[in-house]
């Protein structure tokens, strides 16, 4: 989006230059009273103005800090974006809207979507912004309204209520940018296709959309997010408690797997050098009756008590 953004092109004069013709008017309106009250030089036209003019000449100082800025306006017309750090003086009546530049952090509160599948999640995100565009910051969006000021008492607005102004802005667009994202992705694997990037599962890849979506929304304001990443991501508290029985019903699924798998190795193992050994000639009923055992010791959750056959084999 093209931006009205332009350097402050006005009359600025060094703040410490200007402070000293302020004092210096201040002595010539002393003088001119003086000498008139003394009859020596009626000036009093000049002290009056002298007088005026050393009352109207502090209102143009300013001062700047680094990464801050001041949007200069001129009886409502924007006259430029003023970044010259340090002290000046420009013209008195020139209004100026004093913004910060700096990175901010913002830690919105977690908040209950639907992921793809439909089922509710609680999802927090962290972001770090900063004011790119002033003009549109500005003036494309109601921030004045929005800080506790009308255009009337402009002046009263403080930077910090400003700026929280802008952070309100965020905090309602990162929520729907979240909430867009959220219902894109499935929470994990088991409600994914095979292969399908998930919110657990997606790290980088899914902070990168949420900041892509992020700045689509901003970019009309002259915010920017420079750095978004989901911080908090579980099932709502009224799905939870069935979730997780389901993960835990398929971690003991996946467990039972490896078990069967390594008894399995271990009897024919077993049998193999049962034979390979000539320790004992076992007929097929025998075998299957050993393999029954050997199976439900090792794959029983509990140990096995041994009974032992003091009889014939047979």
């Amino acid at each position: 989006m093209e931006t009205k953004e332009f350097e402050f092109k006005g009359f600025a004069m060094n703040g410490f230059v200007a402070l000293f013709i302020e004092l210096l008017i201040i002595a010539l309106s002393v003088c001119a009273i003086v000498t008139s009250a003394l009859g020596l030089f009626q000036a009093p036209y000049l002290a009056a103005l002298g007088f005026l003019l050393a009352c109207i000449w502090p209102i143009g100082f300013r001062k700047l800090e680094p990464n801050e800025a001041m949007v200069m306006i001129f009886f409502g017309k924007y006259r430029g974006t003023f970044t010259k750090t340090g002290f000046h003086w420009v013209n008195p009546f020139m209004t100026s809207k004093k913004v910060s530049l700096r990175a901010r952090n913002l830690n919105p509160d977690n908040i209950k979507v639907n992921d793809k599948t439909g089922n509710p999640i609680m999802i927090g995100q962290i972001l770090v912004w900063k004011l790119k565009d002033t003009y549109k910051a500005m003036f494309e969006i109601d921030s004045q309204t929005m800080a506790g000021g009308s255009a009337g008492n402009a002046a009263t607005v403080s930077v910090s209520n400003r700026m929280r102004a802008f952070e309100s802005f965020i905090q309602v667009q990162s929520d729907a940018a979240l909430r867009e994202v959220a219902g894109m992705y499935a929470y994990d694997e088991n409600e994914a296709e095979a292969g399908e990037l998930t919110l657990r599962s997606g790290g980088s890849e899914i902070n990168e959309v949420l900041l892509s979506k992020l700045n689509e929304r901003l970019a009309m304001s002259g915010l920017e997010v420079l750095e978004a990443r989901i911080n908090y991501l579980a099932y709502s508290p009224e799905i939870a408690a069935v979730m997780l029985r389901r993960q835990q019903a398929a971690a003991i699924i996946s467990a039972r797997e490896k078990i069967v798998e390594g008894a399995v190795s271990m009897v024919r193992m077993a049998l193999d050098k049962l034979k390979a050994e000539g320790v004992v000639e076992l007929d097929e009923e025998r075998k299957a009756a050993m393999v029954s055992n050997l199976m439900v010791v090792l794959c029983a959750d509990e140990s096995a008590q041994p009974v032992v056959n003091t009889g014939s084999l047979y």
